[in-house]
């Protein structure tokens, strides 16, 4: 009998110790692969660390119970597409991809791994998702705007610099993005009088070149569409704007701080917040397939006054009144 009692109080113990080590064993920590087409510059490291804060205050810490694996390929287009393979081999449970140059070498790497996607033009249109309430299936996320936005561009060109009458449109014609953002603005051109020279975005001297070439005949402007390779050549851009004295419009409000004239567009550092919600309900079990790709709540208007005065600009009252941000 006290054999039969050892015997079942040991079975007990063990079971019970079991029972324990299997508690005390750490949560495995879960894998975010982050595709970013852009250079690793202060202006990406604000938005992953706006993810990564955002993540944290879901619950998810980089190193604690979560990895994240973030790769920049400085918009070169062979980098983007092996890094993209290399993410997609890591078998993450989620990938974050960046831009209308990021995503798509992300799906033709997979269709399986869950993909949230972040300032993405016409994600339906360009065929990444079947509609933006239902996006079907395996990637969801953050449009970057409506297409509509570029004709606004050319406008407030014309506006803040009605003098006028020729712009250049600088934009990557290897992404559909960069053909759409064209073509809406092209669509504009004739109700406000100014021709338009497309400018393709290449390496740096391939830009200076174009934009030298454009800038020698008078009474011109200058565009920035939204693409990787902008962000890659900001600065270069900036800098022939200025040279040139070119009145340029941007997408983003780190041009205008970094010294460009004007910008309208989303916030998209607010995206990358936005975007660590969806990549939360994935890891929780939810599909990118139920989850609704989302538009921007707001743009911005930003305008840099010192730029306005070295270009010899009187920004109109109107302009500045419905301007969320102005730079002295």
């Amino acid at each position: 009998m006290r054999r039969r009692n050892f015997i079942a109080g040991l079975a007990s113990t063990t079971a019970a110790w079991s029972v324990a080590a299997r508690a005390q064993q750490p949560e495995r920590a879960r894998r975010i692969g982050v595709l970013m087409p852009t250079a690793d510059d202060q202006e990406a490291r604000t938005r992953l660390t706006a993810f990564q804060q955002a993540l944290q205050g879901l619950g998810w810490t980089d190193g604690r119970n979560v990895h994240i694996e973030t790769h920049f390929s400085a918009g070169n287009a062979a980098d983007t597409r092996k890094y993209a393979a290399e993410l997609a081999a890591l078998s993450p449970d989620v990938i974050l991809a960046v831009g209308g140059s990021g995503l798509p070498p992300v799906l033709q790497a997979t269709r399986t791994v869950p993909i949230v996607f972040v300032t993405v033009p016409d994600p339906v249109g360009s065929g990444f998702v079947e509609s933006l309430s239902r996006p079907g299936g395996n990637a969801t996320g953050f449009m970057m705007f409506d297409y509509n936005l570029c004709g606004k561009w050319l406008e407030l060109l014309k506006e803040i610099a009605p003098g006028v009458t020729r712009a250049a449109v600088l934009r990557d014609p290897a992404i559909p993005a960069g053909i759409g953002q064209f073509a809406v603005i092209q669509s504009v051109a004739p109700s406000v009088g100014v021709d338009l020279t497309p400018v393709n975005l290449g390496d740096s001297a391939e830009i200076e070149r174009a934009v030298t070439t454009f800038a020698r005949s008078a009474n011109g402007g200058l565009i920035s569409t939204a693409s990787g390779l902008s962000a890659v050549h900001r600065d270069l851009i900036i800098t022939l704007a200025a040279q040139h004295k070119l009145p340029a419009v941007y997408q983003e409000p780190n041009y205008v701080t970094a010294g460009g004239l004007i910008s309208y567009g989303p916030n998209f550092v607010d995206q990358f917040r936005r975007a660590a919600g969806y990549v939360d309900r994935i890891l929780k079990g939810e599909k990118p397939a139920d989850l609704p790709v989302q538009a921007p709540t707001k743009y911005e208007l930003v305008i840099n006054l010192k730029t306005a005065k070295a270009l010899g600009l009187a920004v109109p009252p109107s302009v500045r009144a419905r301007a969320d941000e102005v730079i002295e």
